[in-house]
């Protein structure tokens, strides 16, 4: 089974991927511009702050790009802005986790500061959270399109008992004569 099998084209919930991207995109966008108009050094590691957050330029460009990334999965939708929403996620909590480890020793060239480890935590499970709403729980309505590709048995006998046949198709007449049975 493919993940991508597993996604449902053109349902409701791609309104909440586009909203989820572009809401974060937008954030990084901004951060990453401020982070620019401030003309800070690319690999400079002195602590300068913008928006409450150690950056520098190299932070800067690769928060317009990761912003842009995000914003180009909203205006896509769909299938795609889930995809963008948990990939962009995951990298945001793993980055998180490195930076923790690093943060006083010289590999730390994006000048991560402990409120910059705990915004790519809150970020990355935000946007994880936007990529995977309505994916995954177990408790999902079987209306929601991941439940009923997971369940394609039971969702064409629920479709059945809706329209009033059976998962077989409509009733049949059989018999002939005075006491036909339906079947």
């Amino acid at each position: 089974m493919k993940l991508s099998d597993e996604l449902p084209v053109d349902h409701r919930l791609a309104t909440v991927y586009r909203i989820g991207a572009g809401l974060c995109g937008v954030i990084l966008l901004v951060f990453g511009i401020l982070g620019f108009t401030d003309q800070l050094s690319f690999f400079d590691t002195s602590g300068s702050q913008v928006a409450g957050l150690s950056t520098n330029g190299l932070l800067s460009l690769i928060s317009v790009v990761v912003g842009l990334v995000l914003i180009a999965g909203a205006v896509i939708g769909g299938n795609v802005a889930s995809m963008v929403n948990m990939t962009v996620g995951t990298l945001f909590l793993l980055s998180g986790f490195v930076h923790i480890f690093i943060l006083d020793k010289g590999a730390n060239i994006l000048d991560f500061g402990m409120s910059n480890v705990i915004f790519s935590f809150v970020m990355g499970l935000l946007i994880l959270t936007f990529g995977m709403y309505g994916r995954v729980t177990g408790g999902l309505p079987h209306d929601n399109p991941y439940w009923r590709r997971r369940h394609p048995e039971q969702a064409a006998r629920e479709d059945a008992a809706r329209r009033g046949t059976t998962a077989a198709g409509p009733p049949r007449i059989t018999g002939g004569g005075v006491g036909q049975t339906l079947r």
